[in-house]
């Protein structure tokens, strides 16, 4: 007897415009960049910095996330398709190049992408001077809620779900032509990335953005790839080559964030991390000197 399961067909593209088509997915990752932007504004204010640093903030992760999650999927996930003479430049163009078919560029990783926003923030230290540290307390407020928007658009796109389960909120994902329900793993990661965003806020708003250096963020990387970690055991393999792996991909790459996740902690604790200064901080220091 099949197990009670909900049936998801949902076309993933809203409406067509010709040959453009907005997709849900493409509305969520827009709607994580603006949602983002308000809340840092908000933040920004509250403590008195110049908003002009939030507007190049906000291009430099922009960019670090589409470039960072593009080379992470490319470089750990399919390297043995991307790393060849035939197919390299599709790694920056957005079709095949054997078929001419457009691709759109399938394939990010998330944590390509928070690579990516960590090299960002480091040059964004060396331009503007402000501590990598404060901004990261901060924005991995706003990296949380972001999350959960594109694990939605995953789920309508109807991709990256789990394995077959007998639970009775099973989904059979009939678009792909699935006849059994498995595990809805986008919305365990949506919500849980809901939580997390939930529980940083409120810690920011109780202690006022007084925060100590690096504590938020080392306790972040810990609850999102510890997540991360727990749901990869009931996710399918993305790829070929994960198939018979006890850990996948995924958890592999996740490690090295939960374990930097709790020195970033152990050191906060310790007071050892340097509280935030600004550079232009240490230059009035220096003049008045």
């Amino acid at each position: 007897m099949m197990a009670l399961a909900i049936h998801w067909n949902v076309d993933p593209v809203i409406f067509h415009i010709g040959s453009f088509g907005l997709r849900w997915y493409s509305l969520g990752f827009l709607l994580a960049f603006l949602v983002s932007y308000v809340i840092l504004f908000r933040i920004f204010r509250h403590e008195k910095v110049d908003t002009k640093y939030l507007d190049s903030l906000v291009v430099y992760i922009f960019l670090a996330v589409l470039i960072g999650a593009r080379l992470g999927h490319c470089l750990f996930y399919e390297p043995d398709y991307f790393c060849t003479s035939e197919h390299w430049l599709e790694i920056f163009l957005p079709i095949n190049l054997r078929t001419g078919e457009f691709t759109g560029y399938q394939g990010l990783a998330s944590h390509g992408a928070a690579l990516g926003i960590l090299i960002a923030l480091w040059l964004f230290y060396r331009r503007y001077g402000i501590s990598p540290l404060w901004v990261v307390d901060r924005m991995v407020i706003v990296v949380a809620l972001a999350g959960c928007f594109i694990r939605l658009g995953n789920l309508f796109n109807s991709e990256i779900y789990g394995v077959e389960t007998t639970l009775p909120w099973g989904v059979i994902f009939d678009r792909n032509g699935e006849t059994v329900p498995k595990h809805p793993t986008q919305i365990y990661e949506a919500l849980s990335y809901l939580l997390i965003f939930v529980v940083c806020i409120l810690v920011y708003v109780r202690k006022d953005g007084k925060l100590h250096a690096g504590r938020l963020f080392g306790w972040w990387l810990v609850a999102l790839f510890g997540v991360r970690f727990i749901i990869e055991f009931v996710k399918e393999e993305q790829v070929a080559f994960e198939r018979g792996m006890v850990l996948d991909m995924g958890q592999w790459l996740s490690i090295p964030f939960i374990v930097a996740g709790f020195v970033m902690v152990a050191l906060s604790h310790r007071g050892i991390l340097p509280e935030a200064v600004f550079l232009k901080d240490k230059n009035k220091k220096k003049q008045q000197k």
